[in-house]
């Protein structure tokens, strides 16, 4: 991500009045206030990912801010912001409601109306990522999402894990994105995020099919990797336990130019790969690797692993960790 701001490159007394100004432009008017300007350490790196969509990872020191009608009045970006907090204690006022979140929960935003929000940053500082969502380009209602802003969202389970592990992840690797990743990304993150802010209305079934979709998809992706350690793990299982049927679920895997079964296998294989080639799982047998991750039949996963990579596991173990050179 480009960093946008860092307050180590001011002098202490210009750093405060800076990330106003910056903060305004980046992301909304507030009026901002820290407990200790002349300690103050704040920092911002930013990806925009199209059509008003952008990601930001910020880390600072305690601050409180609020969002007056007088600023709504003066300037609005009419963006809904949703925060997912990665350090810190962190708190959000708005239409009635408080809420006080921790690391791991997401907090949604709507600049179109007052809000107050304030964080205690604990001996390591306190940090968030924020991403800014354009109203127009979001399938649900202004009247729908009051309900819940101001609203601690959990993830750390189902599709708002899901979410949090893209924007973390996406944040620590957004350097290494093409620009036509990011505009594939963009998709994914709006129909993500849609799909959290629906399950907490119950209203997924609101959502516009061909994001309900790729929102299934990712569900399905993240229960296989799960469970690869299953022998049981097979299509008709995977079906059940998303209460669909058989043909529904090679229906959506088709749209990826892909089956379930060939999925299954290449997830299996690619980790089996990983750790063969990993040194501090050298004591591990080939065999015991294989049954780690869904190949309980030695012949079955030597055969198998042949066939995609060109070697025998063995020998593709061997090589990599003598540096002879692999295939694949």
């Amino acid at each position: 991500m480009d960093v946008v701001f860092d307050s180590d490159a001011l002098p202490e007394a210009a750093r405060a009045a800076a990330w106003q100004e910056l903060t305004a432009e980046a992301l909304c008017t507030t009026q901002v206030r820290f407990p200790d300007e002349g300690r103050l350490r704040v920092r911002l790196a930013s990806t925009a990912l199209g059509e008003g969509v952008q990601l930001s990872a910020l880390a600072y020191d305690s601050l409180a801010c609020r969002r007056t009608p007088e600023l709504i009045r003066r300037s609005d970006p009419e963006l809904y912001q949703l925060a997912l907090i990665t350090g810190g204690r962190q708190y959000l006022e708005q239409c009635g409601r408080s809420a006080s979140l921790s690391r791991g929960e997401m907090v949604l935003c709507d600049t179109s109306r007052p809000y107050e929000a304030s964080v205690a940053a604990d001996g390591s500082g306190a940090g968030s990522l924020l991403v800014n969502l354009p109203k127009r380009l979001l399938p649900l209602r202004d009247a729908q999402l009051s309900r819940i802003l101001a609203v601690p969202l959990p993830a750390r389970h189902g599709v708002g894990r899901i979410l949090a592990h893209l924007l973390t992840g996406f944040g620590e690797e957004a350097a290494h994105c093409t620009p036509q990743d990011t505009h594939r990304l963009r998709s994914t993150v709006l129909d993500l995020t849609s799909a959290v802010l629906a399950h907490h209305l119950d209203r997924e079934r609101a959502l516009p099919a061909p994001g309900h979709q790729r929102v299934m998809f990712l569900r399905i992706e993240s229960f296989i990797r799960a469970h690869l350690g299953c022998e049981e793990l097979t299509p008709a299982a995977v079906a059940s336990a998303h209460q669909m049927s058989l043909r529904a679920l090679h229906r959506l895997f088709g749209h990826h130019n892909t089956t379930v079964a060939e999925f299954i296998r290449r997830q299996r294989l690619e980790h089996c790969r990983r750790d063969l080639a990993a040194r501090h799982l050298s004591h591990l047998t080939v065999h015991a690797i294989g049954a780690r991750w869904g190949f309980p039949r030695p012949a079955v996963f030597s055969r198998v692993f042949r066939t995609a990579y060109g070697v025998p596991p063995g020998e593709y173990r061997h090589r990599v960790l003598t540096g002879a050179g692999t295939q694949g």
